[in-house]
């Protein structure tokens, strides 16, 4: 047998929709499409702080307060989160032949390279190309050393108990596989959602954004980064069709949709930091 080793990330995909009964590929197919659309009907999406932040309405403070939450939301843990599926996707052996857990971490591993840095394509000796220090939680710990955030006020910053919330939820889902692989793409479509917006708001308040953290994160059309972010969500969806059961869907559905209210509750707060100080700018 000749092993192909060009287009790595469709091969991937291939072997899990092969993996399980066609019957039950689409069904979970439908259900995947059913929860995505729903996800696109969330507030969520049409949050009115992508709006604002487009408008450059938040200031340097507010902008700084806004990336020490992010990361405690979502940033610190992303990998974490991950590294995570990789190592549930071992629950698949007691439902599919075995070796197939494989094709779930090979699909998962594009996404946790380009986390840690890795690069498309090979250095002058012929080996991986990567640099741990473009790993994307160093570029954006970067960010806030634009904003002039110290070590110090990372560690002791008084996160928005709405900050939290979303942290804790995805942390609690760490057990079970099909559980961090929907709130992973989940995940990965509020960064989509969010990421211009945001890179557009920190170009307002003096912060670089045509290299590092805002350059590697949005989604593959955007012409303003080199982000696929759009593209690991897809993947993190189909290896969820290979992981569910229709038995699974309804818990699924409203674990996904609880996460989205969760992240409302965050972008709340943060608006809630604008009102401030336009309410503040008025009386001054």
């Amino acid at each position: 047998m000749i092993t192909q080793f060009n287009n790595p990330r469709q091969i991937a995909r291939d072997l899990l929709r092969n993996s399980v009964s066609n019957d039950l590929w689409l069904e979970n197919q439908q259900f995947v499409t059913r929860c995505r659309d729903g996800l696109q009907q969330h507030p969520i999406a049409e949050h009115s702080t992508i709006q604002a932040l487009n408008r450059g309405s938040f200031g340097f403070d507010a902008m700084q307060k806004i990336h020490l939450d992010y990361r405690h939301a979502i940033v610190q843990i992303f990998t974490d989160a991950l590294l995570m599926a990789q190592v549930q996707s071992r629950q698949l052996e007691r439902k599919l032949a075995p070796g197939t857990k494989m094709y779930a971490r090979f699909l998962l591993t594009l996404n946790t390279l380009d986390e840690f840095g890795f690069k498309p394509g090979i250095d002058r000796d012929g080996y991986y190309r990567g640099n741990p220090l473009e790993a994307h939680y160093p570029l954006y710990e970067r960010v806030l050393d634009e904003f002039g955030i110290s070590v110090n006020e990372r560690t002791t910053y008084a996160y928005s108990p709405q900050a939290d919330r979303v942290r804790g939820f995805l942390e609690d889902a760490y057990g079970d596989f099909a559980s961090v692989v929907a709130l992973l793409a989940v995940a990965e479509r509020v960064v989509v959602l969010f990421s211009a917006s945001l890179r557009e708001n920190a170009k307002v308040v003096g912060i670089e954004t045509g290299t590092g953290y805002y350059l590697n994160h949005g989604a593959s059309d955007d012409l303003q980064a080199e982000a696929d972010d759009d593209t690991h969500e897809d993947d993190l969806w189909y290896v969820l069709m290979q992981a569910i059961s229709p038995t699974e869907y309804a818990r699924i559905t409203d674990l996904c949709e609880r996460y989205c209210d969760l992240w409302v509750d965050f972008w709340n707060a943060q608006m809630s930091v604008l009102e401030q100080e336009v309410k503040e700018q008025v009386t001054a």
